[in-house]
């Protein structure tokens, strides 16, 4: 993991076309502004984890349907 330490106003590039800037400091929380192209899906970490665990179990679910149809056939 890169650290870096930031002030307000000041910003990271990534890839030459995602660009992060810190926006506001309060206490602890973080104000961050995240430019990108509209292609790039950008998400809260924590939303991310429960899209790929949903996917996860819609993928089982898919995989238990086929394995019934087989035993079936």
């Amino acid at each position: 993991m890169l650290a870096l330490t930031r002030k307000i106003n000041e910003s990271i590039i990534i890839d030459d076309n995602i660009e992060i800037t810190i926006l506001e400091v309060k206490g602890e929380q973080v104000k961050i502004g995240i430019s990108a192209p509209k292609s790039i899906p950008i998400y809260r970490k924590e939303l991310y984890v429960e899209i790929k665990d949903s996917n996860k179990e819609a993928a089982n679910s898919v995989d238990i349907i086929n394995n019934l149809k087989d035993i079936f056939k």
